[in-house]
Formats: C-alpha cells, structure tokens, sequence
C-alpha cells in the first residue's frame, strides 16, 4: 500500500481492479479539516480518463508495470497489434485503450507496457521523428510571421509544417501534441 501523497505524474496504481495512470496531481489544503488530494487518471484497460478525490491519509495498492520492446504489425480499427520479436507471440490491445499508436511505423520498434503479461499501454517517448510523404511546394512571398503548410507523415498523420519542408525530409514531432518541432 502507497499513499496518495506518493502518487505523482505516471505513477500507476491499482483500485476495484482497475488499473489507472495518474496524468496530474494536486493537494488542497482550505481552512480547517484534513487536505484533500485531487487526482487525474486514466484507466489503462478502458483508456478513460477521469478525476478522483482522496482525503490526505488515504491509501491505494501501488503497482509496476514491466516494459517490453516489440514490434509494431498494424492497426485494425478496433486492435492495435504487436509482435514480441524473441517468442513470436503477438499481442493485441484495443484501439480505445492505447494513446498515441498514430506516431508508430508499421514492422518499427514500441514500447509496450505489461502488467502480469498482460498488455495495457503504449510508452512513447516525447518525440519521434518522421518522414514527410507529401506536402504542396513551399512559395516564398509574404512571410513576415511563421507560415505553415498541410504534410502528410509516412505513417499516414497530418502535420503543420514551415514552407521550407518538402517531400522526403524527416521532421521530429512531439508526441505529446502532435505538433511540428524541428527537421532531423
């Protein structure tokens, strides 16, 4: 058992059989009475994410989860599918419950995160870098300000990028936003 005052940002924890991620943390403290600590998580088998209330001396089951490197098959529509590239065992987890497989390569490396062999969550790292596969000719003119333009990734994603972009370069987006951060 852990307290919920341990409990930061990507800790996980386990409640009514549940499995949640904590995303943010707060303690409150008003007036008289014992402090209050606010979490927002997300269940990790349903991809739901919700608010949950603890007074200050409260307790949860604080759990691990195993990382295991494996490789990305393809995506369905309603399962995400992984290959563990030692034993050939394939995985699939629901697309509902897995955010952030739109920044994977098809047949490329992820991070998936197991608890008790079973598959719960992607890891991402902050940034990924991507090929550019196609996006309209950069036109020099009126750019006082940042100009950006429509690309379209190798992954299939759509990015804003400068008008120094062309087809074929690769670019590194965060994948925390999805946004353009600089080219590779």
């Amino acid at each position: 058992m852990a307290s919920v005052t341990d409990l930061r940002a990507g800790a996980t924890y386990e409640e009514d059989g549940n499995i949640f991620e904590v995303i943010s943390y707060e303690h409150i403290k008003m007036g008289r009475g014992s402090a209050n600590i606010k979490l927002k998580v997300r269940n990790l088998r349903s991809g739901a994410t919700m608010e949950k209330s603890f007074i200050n001396g409260a307790n949860v089951k604080a759990i691990s989860l195993q990382k295991k490197e494996l490789q990305y098959l393809y995506n369905n529509g309603e399962v995400v599918s992984f290959m563990d590239n030692e034993s050939f065992e394939q995985f699939e987890i629901p697309v509902t419950s897995v955010a952030g497989y739109e920044f994977l390569k098809e047949g490329g490396p992820a991070i998936v995160r197991f608890f008790n062999d079973e598959p719960l969550a992607l890891f991402l790292p902050p940034k990924v870098t991507l090929k550019v596969a196609d996006t309209p000719p950069g036109v020099k003119g009126n750019s006082a300000s940042n100009v950006y333009k429509d690309a379209t990734l190798e992954n299939g994603m759509k990015v804003r990028v400068p008008l120094f972009i062309n087809n074929n370069d690769e670019v590194v987006v965060d994948t925390r936003d999805g946004s353009y951060t600089r080219r590779a």
